[in-house]
């Protein structure tokens, strides 16, 4: 079998598939190429913190953390997801070989106690061997949950950066105002970068924690319960004494705001293709839009979420709109719209929305197709889905994904698309297998078979090289076209070659 190009290629290509002769050539000068491919993005969180969606246990062992890694992955390939967002440090700990923070409890039950693999290294392989994009998801800024009775590891940030942790309710707590702290947490985030091939970096909502009270004194009479103030009080009476003029609530969010844009440079300056992603609480302030009531995270969370937007410090925001649709005060449609509308750079806005229940996922899921040319969600979360809660995962299947989708590109970052591939295909009385190559192996093919008048386009991961037909009819037409990581895709090639 060899390879041919150009116009050879098309001739040849459809002479080989369709069954014409060379006196069939104007014939072949109308057949159209083939539709652009779907686009959106289809995210799945897998939460590890307390075992909440992965591993299901502690005293699992490594065959069976991993095969239930797997059917998380087989299903999300199955309902055409195309990214997985897994936490790799749930308390400033990790799920991956550090050399700066110990092996997370979550995997064996002990602090510091190596699991007997790397589950991120296991991750992004089984991930981009699905032509699924994996999403490292960060912690910044919680250290421990104060109930949890577990010894702690000698190089636990507790222990050997104690100056910067801090006791708020429930929680040990990285102060977000220290210089060291947004350090030492990029430095771990980096780490990652550089020695995993992930596709993203993302961050949620917990900047600083959500308020807690202090219970009332049953010992005084009318005792009420007291908010807690975090206590960055020494930092905060250092900014003043250096001259500092902002509001302590305005100096907080500063802080936070540097450590994001920090970040996101960072990443870009070591991989430009890996997208920084922030999933902050889905209402910025109420009253924004008017109808709007709830929770402020501009100034309970100190996360002014709508500035990265605007100043181009996220490559995607997933507001957590966990909503219904007709829920007048926190209205999902009417949120969206509102956050499209604080995007002047027109980055993504991939919103978080609860996988149930299942018509009402699926209504939202129609929503953002409606209000965005690059649409997509991320859903919460994989419990949800691995057990069909509500019939959710059949209704992603029947009603929202029936079909396969590209990652929306990201032009920002870079438009110049992959070379075109150069394609090949034989033909039998029974079956067309197709191959392909290029000079780069690109993130993911597309291949798209004209078959009985229809266009079957799949979507295939970078390894690939073939693709075999045996339907009835077989295809009239094959065309391959590469994706880069970033979503740009080569000019389609028509299958050819003997």
């Amino acid at each position: 079998m060899k390879f041919i190009t150009g116009s050879a290629a098309v001739l040849a290509g459809l002479c080989l598939i369709t069954g014409c002769s060379s006196l069939d050539a104007p014939a072949m000068a109308e057949v159209a190429p083939p539709p652009l491919p779907m686009r959106e993005f289809r995210g799945l969180w897998i939460a590890t913190v307390g075992n909440s969606n992965w591993p299901d246990t502690q005293h699992e062992t490594t065959k069976q953390q991993k095969d239930e890694l797997i059917a998380i992955l087989d299903r999300a390939v199955k309902l055409h997801l195309n990214a997985i967002v897994l936490q790799v440090r749930p308390d400033c700990d990790a799920l991956y070989a550090s050399k700066i923070e110990p092996w997370s409890e979550v995997l064996t039950g002990t602090m510091g106690k190596n699991p007997g693999y790397d589950p991120l290294a296991f991750a992004v392989a089984e991930a981009h061997k699905r032509g699924l994009e994996l999403h490292a998801w960060f912690n910044p800024y919680r250290v421990r949950l104060r109930s949890l009775k577990g010894p702690i590891a000698p190089n636990h940030v507790s222990r050997t950066h104690p100056e910067i942790v801090r006791t708020y309710g429930k929680y040990l707590w990285l102060d977000p105002t220290e210089q060291a702290t947004r350090d030492y947490s990029q430095s771990v985030i980096m780490d990652v970068v550089k020695r995993y091939d992930v596709d993203g970096i993302h961050f949620d909502d917990y900047f600083y924690p959500y308020q807690e009270h202090e219970a009332p004194n049953p010992k005084i009479k009318g005792d009420k319960s007291k908010l807690i103030d975090f206590p960055d009080e020494v930092s905060w009476k250092r900014y003043l004494a250096s001259g500092g003029k902002m509001a302590r609530n305005d100096w907080r969010r500063e802080n936070v705001n540097t450590f994001v844009q920090s970040v996101y440079h960072a990443i870009k300056a070591e991989k430009s293709w890996v997208k920084f992603g922030i999933s902050p609480f889905g209402i910025w302030q109420p009253g924004y839009p008017a109808q709007i009531k709830g929770l402020n995270s501009y100034d309970v969370l100190y996360s002014d979420s709508r500035k990265w937007l605007a100043n181009g410090w996220v490559d995607y925001l997933a507001p957590q709109l966990y909503w219904r649709i007709d829920a007048k005060e926190q209205s999902f449609p009417v949120l969206l719209k509102w956050w499209h509308e604080q995007n002047p750079l027109h980055h993504h806005i991939w919103p978080g929305m609860e996988a149930h229940p299942a018509d009402e996922a699926v209504r939202q899921i129609q929503v953002t197709r409606k209000q965005s040319a690059d649409p997509g969600v991320v859903l919460w979360h994989t419990k949800t889905i691995m057990e069909n809660k509500g019939g959710i995962a059949d209704a992603l299947a029947t009603n929202a994904y029936t079909r396969s989708a590209l990652v929306p590109a990201s032009p920002w970052l870079g438009t110049i698309p992959p070379s075109r591939p150069m394609v090949s295909a034989h033909r039998s009385s029974r079956e067309v297998k197709v191959k392909w190559k290029s000079n780069l192996t690109p993130w993911q093919w597309v291949v798209q078979a004209k078959i009985n008048g229809q266009w079957l386009t799949e979507i295939l991961p970078g390894e690939k090289k073939e693709r075999v037909y045996k339907t009835s009819p077989l295809p009239q037409s094959v065309f391959v076209s590469a994706v880069d990581r970033l979503g740009n895709v080569s000019a389609p090639v028509l299958a050819g070659g003997q």
